[in-house]
């Protein structure tokens, strides 16, 4: 298994998961540019289903990072899990803090250009207060990542937001699975963990809580445990990929967290397969290991490690340039245009705009946020240590 590990992983990472944080990214800001110009492509158009990879890459990539550091760090000492959220907080904050007061300061020149485009698609207005609302609740609430859980917060920023409380509470709870995953196994406890999930999705409708997206964990563990489920794989001595598939596909099944369409589900279901192909592709036999080592050696290019790290960025950036670019379009041509034309002329301007943007806001703002993130842990890890080794974990 040790020569499997290195085939796979340069410098700590695996390369070819910077494609596909890439395709998640393009795929969000295509399937908005669609659902904005109003020409329909199955699956494409579905940005929810890119989310979903970035949801699942999130779980193999927590996993996959303490598994790294498990000798080093622990998960027994609480000094790591103040390490950890330290680190997942400076690597979301700083720019979504940015985003967020921008965001809200354009609130109501968005607004405006999303009737435009609503008007024009013939479809009902978006809830005004997703683009007004600059009440201090709604500001505490998203400044301290706690409106997710709020079905009538969760959905209240002109941004993309909502997985962002989402992925959020995922890194509360993610030292306690871990922990559990010591006790258990992998697949006791990702059986455990999918079951207290349905267990409050369904007290939930028993009470009728319903969120305007799937903001809450509960909703979504179930994608989360598909990406953990993956990474368990990786440092096992004896791996069991098949029955660890089998299980994740199982998993991403479930009937909660958004629209569960056949269609939706049949490419829920194929992304979770081609993600443990791209990683796992020295384990599938003949052409099929052939077809994923060729495709996770094109997503582990330049091109594609550039656009992984910018994706955050672009996710978060695209919505406040794509919705005055559509109106825009929409206003000066309307019905001149064909929806397939003017898809193609308002992803030309959206896309390298808001690539141009996102490599601006991923110097100036991530990396420094990422510098600052390791600065506090190391600066303050120790200090901190024996005071909260006192208190054991377990």
């Amino acid at each position: 298994m040790a020569s499997y590990e290195t085939s796979i992983i340069k410098s700590s990472r695996i390369v070819c998961l910077d494609g596909l944080r890439a395709l998640a990214a393009i795929w969000v800001l295509v399937g908005h540019c669609l659902l904005l110009t109003g020409w329909q492509i199955p699956i494409v158009g579905e940005p929810d289903l890119g989310v979903d990879l970035f949801i699942m890459l999130s779980g193999f990539l927590m996993v996959f990072h303490y598994q790294l550091r498990q000798e080093k760090e622990p998960w027994q000492r609480p000094e790591t899990w103040l390490k950890f959220w330290t680190r997942r907080y400076f690597r979301i904050a700083p720019l979504f803090y940015v985003m967020l007061f921008l965001a809200l300061a354009l609130g109501p020149y968005l607004y405006d250009r999303r009737i435009i485009i609503d008007d024009f698609l013939s479809r009902s207005h978006q809830a005004p207060e997703r683009y007004l609302d600059g009440s201090l609740k709604n500001i505490v609430a998203h400044l301290t990542f706690l409106f997710g859980l709020v079905p009538n917060l969760a959905y209240r920023t002109p941004l993309p937001d909502w997985s962002l409380g989402l992925e959020m509470q995922f890194y509360a709870v993610f030292p306690a699975v871990m922990l559990l995953v010591r006790r258990l196994d992998w697949i006791r406890s990702a059986l455990v963990v999918a079951a207290a999930g349905c267990v409050i999705v369904f007290a939930m409708r028993l009470l009728s809580i319903h969120f305007p997206m799937p903001s809450f964990l509960p909703l979504k563990i179930q994608i989360f445990l598909c990406g953990m489920l993956l990474a368990g794989v990786v440092h096992q001595s004896r791996p069991r990929p098949f029955l660890y598939l089998a299980l994740a596909m199982l998993l991403a099944a479930l009937p909660f967290g958004g629209d569960q369409g056949l269609g939706k589900l049949l490419v829920r279901e194929a992304l979770v397969a081609g993600f443990f192909a791209l990683v796992l592709y020295r384990m599938l036999p003949g052409r099929a290991g052939m077809l994923a080592r060729a495709i996770a050696v094109t997503f582990s290019n330049r091109f594609f490690h550039l656009m992984g790290e910018l994706s955050f960025s672009i996710y978060l950036i695209h919505l406040l340039v794509l919705q005055p670019v559509a109106a825009f379009v929409i206003s000066e041509f309307g019905h001149e245009l064909s929806a397939p034309l003017r898809f193609a002329i308002v992803v030309a301007v959206v896309l390298p705009t808001v690539t141009l943007l996102s490599w601006i806001t991923y110097t100036l703002i991530e990396v420094p946020g990422q510098k600052a993130g390791r600065f506090v842990v190391q600066r303050f890890g120790r200090k901190i240590a024996p005071v909260l080794e006192k208190t054991p974990a377990e």
